[in-house]
């Protein structure tokens, strides 16, 4: 047996190595395409861990100690100290060789800890470090480093709700346990960070006049009511003391309840192009999914995704968190990205909500609607295995058989492209997905992620 330092050591040695405080944000060396055409994609990448730290961790963790890892526990050599860091290394090997073998340009990803304010750029830097500029395998685990490396010069990580106790004390989840975590944070977490998302892009990101709505009150958003008990087949699972169809927050509970489960972010994008600069508009976020309880999620989840349709609307309620007013300014290129946890035809969610958003001519129809509606044999050959019902199943983007992630460009956008990336059994790089060697189950997070990379491609040259 190879002899390794245990998982604990190994991340305090490679952190001094790298140094998790290291000023290098954003250095790397821009190389902008050459191409006219930007691949915007989407991902959540279920990177969830306990703590952030320990995701900063596994991220400074070289090559070659990835290696020794990963060779031991495919040959069942590895001790029981250094097991659980294994599977998350080749879980985070795996999620690279997704990345380099789709090479977006653009990528916003959802389950990316961070320390809350999205300050700390850390486990970033580590991912783009020792394992985006490493080659990986499309072969999956312990396969020959047959895939590019990948360089994204700018990256971004964001504040979030999730984990971010409420400052008044109010029991928001109603379990008669106020001001506690994670049911009393602001978006569910067990710590504020936790679920966070982040983008990295071969394209400057315009921070200057990146706008957030994390402070964005949920009453103040059009058509808004105080959500109630509407899951009432189970009263068991009621709060005490309620009953179906009671308000699930007090007055002073809604007059402070912030929309957001993490974050609304709109981050442009300046694109070179040979008639100028193009600005496209990121609109990012990750709803609180439509279940777990007995109908506030649903309301929520379905808020939060309609916000983003109000804001192409450019509605004038809307405000930010530097107190700007107004949506976005008709006729900038937007694509509204990230795990929505909603589907158009599907599941627990308010399913019209996604289909108004798909309908509305602010949104590239070709896409919606049309033959650019992305897809995968994967998708579809997991929904025969899974004997589902979905009436679009090639249109699955999650191991639960929903559609639920998206990139939805704007009308004004050439799209030429696009797809999910999700290889059926009989399709290049299966054992991304699919590998028996790994984990309990070897599917879902044990593999990889339980969501599939969404992508489009916009086309500038005209």
């Amino acid at each position: 047996m190879k002899m390794l330092k245990s998982s604990l050591a190994l991340a305090i040695s490679t952190s001094l190595l790298f140094g998790c405080g290291d000023e290098t944000t954003n250095n790397y060396y821009p190389v902008v395409p050459s191409s006219t055409e930007a691949k915007i994609a989407t991902y959540n990448l279920s990177f969830d861990r306990k703590t952030f730290e320990a995701l900063v961790a596994e991220m400074q963790i070289e090559p070659n100690a990835q290696a020794m890892l990963v060779s031991d526990y495919l040959d069942n050599t590895i001790s029981a100290a250094d097991k659980e860091t294994a599977a998350k290394v080749i879980q985070i090997r795996n999620v690279a060789a997704v990345i380099q073998k789709n090479r977006p340009d653009v990528l916003m990803m959802a389950e990316f800890n961070n320390d809350g304010t999205g300050t700390d750029k850390s486990a970033l830097e580590g991912f783009q470090k020792n394992y985006l500029s490493v080659a990986q395998s499309i072969e999956g685990a312990g396969g020959d480093a047959n895939l590019e490396p990948i360089s994204y010069p700018y990256f971004e990580s964001y504040s979030t709700n999730t984990g971010l106790l409420n400052e008044f004390g109010f029991d928001l989840d109603n379990d008669g346990n106020a001001g506690t975590l994670p049911g009393d944070a602001w978006g569910f977490g067990l710590y504020h960070g936790q679920y966070a998302f982040a983008l990295m892009s071969k394209y400057e990101i315009d921070t200057a006049n990146t706008r957030t709505f994390q402070e964005f009150k949920w009453k103040d958003l059009e058509g808004a009511t105080i959500p109630t008990i509407t899951v009432c087949d189970d009263p068991s699972k009621f709060p005490t003391g309620m009953v179906c169809g009671d308000e699930w927050y007090t007055n002073d509970e809604w007059a402070e309840v912030r929309l957001s489960s993490k974050n609304h972010v709109d981050a442009p994008i300046l694109i070179p192009t040979k008639d100028g600069t193009e600005t496209v508009h990121l609109l990012m976020s990750h709803p609180t999914p439509p279940a777990f309880d007995v109908g506030k999620n649903i309301e929520q989840n379905a808020a939060e995704v309609d916000f983003w349709h109000q804001y192409i609307q450019n509605k004038s309620f809307i405000y930010d968190d530097s107190g700007k007013t107004g949506g976005l300014e008709q006729g900038q290129h937007f694509v509204m990205m990230g795990d929505q946890n909603l589907d158009p035809v599907d599941g627990d969610g308010i399913s019209s909500v996604m289909q108004d958003l798909h309908n509305d001519a602010l949104v590239n129809q070709d896409v919606t609607n049309g033959s650019l509606y992305p897809t995968s044999y994967g998708a579809a050959e997991h929904a025969v295995d899974k004997s589902s019902s979905h009436p679009k199943p090639n249109r699955i983007t999650s191991t639960f058989g929903l559609a639920v992630d998206y990139a939805l460009p704007s009308a004004s956008l050439n799209i030429v492209e696009s797809g999910v990336y999700w290889s059926a059994s009989y399709e290049e790089g299966r054992k991304l997905f699919n590998d028996s060697r790994i984990g309990d189950y070897g599917n879902g997070k044990d593999v990889s992620s339980d969501h599939r990379m969404v992508w489009i491609k916009a086309d500038f040259s005209n």
